[in-house]
């Protein structure tokens, strides 16, 4: 999911009362399907884990040894504006709070590495908490979450009041998804701080999320074990999907998926489900799920469950029909054995790039043995804005075929961070990660190349080939810890195809 590229005056007490008061933000015949039975593998024991509230006072004090001295500010999610969904904590907010509710803020201030925290909190008025339920307030807030708590009414005045100290900021941003943090510009935290820097221009403010995410990159025993049980989960899911009686449309493949992430406890889906059949599963991040599904099609099901906040990530591709073309086997044993590689790769100690340029090395070899690309070393004139001297490998051919990378960290956000990084990167103990190698063939690519003699040339040698394999997009994707014993699949639904046609051949044929 969100895959990422190859290498991807108001004053300060009118603006925090004027945040007190002001939020921000199928198909007619139901497919039978066999009840899914319980899963024979050993189950985690997520279902009586928790993240305590000493792990969550140990994640502080880690923060605070990083901070030294000054004073982190964060802000949670707001309240809803509708009734469509429930409200879900942002990430690095829950990870130092524990806290799933709206419309609160957290202040912890750092003297000598000793952190002394605070929830700065706004109650719902007494009718309102009839329609809602009731918010921790400050009589219950250290009991509960291990944090005192405050009026949000009095954060401006003390925000004012640490201001003056001429301890340094540390701003958490309060946004969804670092993913996305660019284009996230008007919340809440981020209009307190620009307050906070017009009113004291010498204040240093600092963006303490990288040392946040730092610490959320190893995975703690607790976490591990909800991780587990978020993929096991997602992973009944996929194997519903896989039993589903002739599907006509990809809506009911996703409601297969989501009703037993449902019924076994999770949450919520882990990101948007994107169930695309034919030419939808060429795109990466296709999300309506509305169109019609026939024999004949591939359908790329990337979807998973997130259970207690932590979430998962799998992919699975299946044919309609319930048995694999020639054509689609093809791309799919070389999609897998490019996952089956980089697997042998993920070790603790090894390389993460190395393990991603094994996956790379066995696409190149296989679309040039397929005839999809000229050779393995053969580039074209991209679309897009590469500089391919600087980075020859991004204008490759096969890279038309293949345009995401395939490692990347799961938790509290889908696209949660590991350990290492940079080039360097190494796989260690503690990491949670997806291996999700693709290949996406669809001749719409071939279009959108610009009109220079090298493309002209790529395509006249690959066009016919191409059609062929018109529409077929393969992706597989599973989830990963690395323990004291090793790499550590964690999501156990099938993906040999042999294995995907025998589960799909227990499916009940339903007339409409």
């Amino acid at each position: 999911m969100r895959l990422s590229p190859l290498p991807r005056a108001l004053s300060a007490t009118a603006l925090f009362a004027l945040a007190t008061v002001i939020s921000t933000p199928v198909s007619a015949q139901t497919p039978a399907r066999r009840p899914t039975p319980p899963p024979t593998r050993p189950r985690s024991t997520a279902t009586d884990t928790a993240i305590t509230q000493a792990e969550v006072a140990a994640r502080r004090a880690a923060l605070a040894e990083r901070v030294e001295n000054g004073v982190v500010l964060a802000f949670g999610g707001r309240a809803l504006v509708h009734d469509f969904s429930a409200f879900y904590q942002l990430s690095a907010f829950r990870y130092l709070t524990e806290l799933n509710e709206p419309d609160h803020a957290f202040v912890m201030v750092v003297r000598n590495k000793q952190a002394q925290s605070t929830l700065f909190l706004t109650p719902l008025d007494a009718r309102t908490a009839f329609y809602y339920g009731e918010r921790v307030d400050t009589a219950s807030s250290l009991k509960r979450y291990g944090i005192p708590g405050r009026s949000f009414a009095a954060l401006a005045g003390v925000l004012d009041s640490l201001a003056a100290t001429g301890l340094p900021f540390y701003h958490i941003p309060d946004v969804e998804t670092m993913d996305f943090a660019r284009n996230d510009s008007l919340t809440r935290g981020q209009q307190a701080v620009k307050t906070l820097s017009d009113k004291y221009p010498s204040l240093p403010i600092r963006n303490a999320m990288p040392l946040v995410l730092d610490l959320r990159a190893r995975k703690s025993p607790a976490e591990m074990a909800l991780i587990r049980r978020a993929a096991e989960i997602s992973a009944e899911g996929h194997r519903a999907a896989m039993l589903t009686a002739n599907p006509q449309h990809e809506y009911e493949l996703r409601a297969a998926l989501e009703y037993e992430f449902t019924r076994r406890g999770a949450e919520r889906p882990a990101y948007g489900s994107i169930v695309g059949g034919g030419y939808n599963g060429t795109t990466l991040h296709y999300m309506k799920d509305s169109d019609p599904v026939k024999p004949g099609d591939l359908v790329v099901m990337d979807a998973a469950a997130e259970f207690r906040g932590y979430a998962a990530d799998i992919t699975r591709t299946i044919p309609v029909s319930g048995t694999y073309t020639p054509a689609q086997r093809r791309i799919y044993q070389l999609v897998r054995d490019a996952q089956n590689m980089a697997e042998q790769m993920s070790k603790p100690g090894m390389s993460v790039r190395a393990a991603a340029d094994s996956s790379v090395a066995v696409r190149t070899r296989g679309l040039a043995a397929l005839g999809l690309i000229e050779s393995e070393d053969a580039t074209f004139d991209p679309p897009w804005a590469v500089n391919c001297t600087m980075s020859p490998a991004s204008c490759k051919q096969a890279n038309l075929w293949m345009i995401h990378g395939i490692t990347h960290g799961i938790g509290l956000a889908v696209h949660d961070p590991m350990q290492g990084s940079g080039r360097d990167a190494t796989f260690q103990v503690g990491d949670a990660f997806t291996i999700e190698p693709g290949i996406y063939v669809s001749s719409r690519a071939l279009a959108v190349l610009p009109d220079t003699p090298k493309n002209r040339a790529f395509i006249a040698k690959v066009k016919a080939v191409v059609q062929q394999y018109e529409n077929t997009g393969v992706r597989i994707e599973d989830d990963y810890l690395i323990t004291d014993k090793g790499l550590e699949r964690i999501s156990l639904v099938p993906r040999e195809m042999d294995e995907i046609e025998a589960l799909m051949k227990r499916r009940r044929t339903i007339q409409p």
